[in-house]
């Protein structure tokens, strides 16, 4: 990635680029075709999810987009009671709608950046974040969502992540760089591939899983796994 962290995109800018993508992000199932294994993600979250989600639990979903973890998630478990966080009012409106047809408990949604974000401590039986903490700046940024996240977590609740990532040895990173771009063009041809690299150079900041791994610890979370990873996308969980 050539763009600096200081000339990176706006919230605002960011927030204006989904607002008028709500369509693509709706569809469950290739809504995120984009991301390696998107499907497959989605399916080992929920399963994961299932294994400690009470019946009529409590979930908070940091920018989503339409909703798709949490309906997935809810497909495993039954009916929860459902926090839906985002930038974009208009896929907040649109994940709101799907998740009380699918027969939410109740629904609430926060409209705003999630580094501003204040909730209850000890709320939540799960937590996850999908193709959101890419987003974070500087390592400040990463330690004070992760901390946030382990206090609003239920004791034994699950932080459940699903990211780009990069790799620490310069040669991997670009190979598996190689490869994700390899898979787009596969989907798309090359100007679909330039498209999807434009705008991870201009709004993205991946970190590697062993930066993201150390902060989960520093946190306080205590045990993690992880659960998926394919060139440069990665899904883990942490326990509170």
């Amino acid at each position: 990635m050539k763009t600096a962290f200081a000339n990176k995109s706006t919230v605002d800018e960011i927030r204006r680029r989904f607002d008028g993508d709500v369509e693509r992000f709706s569809r469950l199932e290739s809504g995120q075709q984009a991301t390696i294994d998107a499907p497959l993600v989605l399916d080992l979250v929920s399963a994961a999810a299932r294994t400690h989600v009470p019946a009529g639990g409590t979930m908070l979903d940091l920018g989503y987009g339409a909703g798709n973890f949490t309906l997935r998630v809810m497909q495993a478990i039954g009916p929860l009671e459902c926090h839906l966080v985002d930038l974009s009012r208009p896929m907040l409106d649109r994940a709101a709608q799907r998740v009380s047809e699918a027969g939410a408990r109740s629904v609430r949604v926060y409209q705003g950046d999630l580094r501003q974000l204040s909730l209850p401590e000890e709320e939540f039986d799960l937590v996850v974040a999908g193709a959101v903490l890419h987003h974070l700046r500087s390592e400040s940024e990463w330690d004070e969502v992760f901390g946030k996240v382990w206090k609003w977590l239920k004791p034994g609740g699950r932080f459940y992540v699903a990211d780009l990532v990069t790799f620490a040895d310069p040669e991997v990173d670009g190979l598996m760089w190689k490869r994700y771009g390899d898979y787009l063009e596969g989907l798309g041809g090359p100007g679909y591939r330039e498209t999807v690299f434009r705008y991870i150079d201009r709004e993205d900041t991946p970190r590697s899983l062993p930066f993201q791994i150390a902060g989960l610890q520093k946190a306080g979370f205590q045990a993690y796994d992880i659960l998926h990873r394919n060139s440069v996308f990665a899904c883990y969980f942490a326990r509170k």
